[in-house]
C-alpha cells in the first residue's frame, strides 16, 4: 500500500464509535498475539465479533487502523504528561523528582512495544508509511516539548540549543531503555537505570536559569 490516508472522513456516531473502539481493542490483542505482519482483517473481525464490512466502514486498511491505535496511545500519554507536569509548579520539586514525575507517565508496555516495533519494521519497507511515521513522531514532539520545557522551568532549568534535539534524545532514551526494562531479569534495576539516564540527558541538554537582576540594583 503506497497511499496513507489516516484523516477521519466519515461521521462518527456513538454506535460507530463503539464499533471502532472494539475493533481497535481486538486488533491490539491480535497484533500482540500474532504479530502485525501475520495479523489479518478476518482475525480482527472474529476477535471483535464483527464482519469485514464493519471493519472497512471504519478503516481502509490495517495500516490505517494502526495509526488510529497509535494516535490513541499518544493522546493518552500526552494527557497524563500534561496532568503530571501541571502539578510540578505547585509541588516545588527538585530536578530528580521532576524527571521521576515525567518518566512515571511514559509507559513501558510489552504488548504495545511489540506492536509498534513490528509496524516500524513494516513501515521501513514502504516510503509512504515511513514518511507518515516520521510526520507523526514530529507531531508528538511538537506537543511534548512545551510540556517538558514548562516542567524544566518549574525546576529552575532551561533548554540549551535546539529543543528538538533534546526531544529526539528523549525519544531515543525511551525506546532504548524500554527494551532493557522488558528483557532484563532485574526489572527494578532496569527501571532505576532508565530514570537515571533520563535525568542525565535532561541535565546535559539544560542549564540553570540565571536569577533575574534585582529591581533595586542600580543600572
Amino acid at each position: 500500500m503506497t497511499d496513507v490516508d489516516t484523516s477521519p472522513t466519515k461521521r462518527v456516531t456513538k454506535r460507530r464509535g463503539q464499533t471502532r473502539q472494539r475493533l481497535l481493542d481486538a486488533a491490539a490483542e491480535v497484533f500482540g498475539d500474532q504479530g502485525f505482519g501475520h495479523a489479518t482483517v478476518e482475525q480482527i473481525c472474529e476477535r471483535g465479533g464483527y464482519s469485514r464490512g464493519a471493519f472497512y466502514s471504519n478503516f481502509d486498511s490495517l495500516d490505517q487502523l494502526f495509526f488510529a491505535m497509535w494516535e490513541q496511545k499518544s493522546a493518552a500519554m500526552l494527557a497524563d504528561l500534561k496532568s503530571a507536569t501541571a502539578a510540578i509548579s505547585t509541588d516545588s520539586l527538585d530536578m530528580t523528582a521532576v524527571v521521576g514525575r515525567i518518566v512515571s507517565v511514559v509507559p513501558v508496555d510489552a504488548q504495545w512495544y511489540r506492536i509498534n516495533a513490528e509496524f516500524t519494521a513494516h513501515a521501513l519497507r514502504n516510503d509512504a508509511l515511513r514518511t507518515a511515521v516520521a510526520d507523526r513522531e514530529d507531531a508528538i514532539l511538537r506537543t511534548l516539548l512545551p510540556l517538558v520545557q514548562s516542567a524544566l522551568g518549574d525546576a529552575g532549568r532551561r533548554i540549551v540549543g535546539d529543543p528538538t534535539t533534546l526531544g529526539r534524545a528523549l525519544v531515543a532514551v525511551h525506546d532504548g531503555t524500554s527494551v532493557q526494562c522488558l528483557v532484563d531479569p532485574d526489572t527494578d534495576a532496569a527501571f532505576a537505570l532508565r530514570l537515571d539516564i533520563f535525568t542525565r540527558i535532561l541535565l546535559s541538554y539544560t542549564e540553570p536559569i540565571p536569577p533575574h537582576p534585582s529591581s533595586e540594583e542600580s543600572p
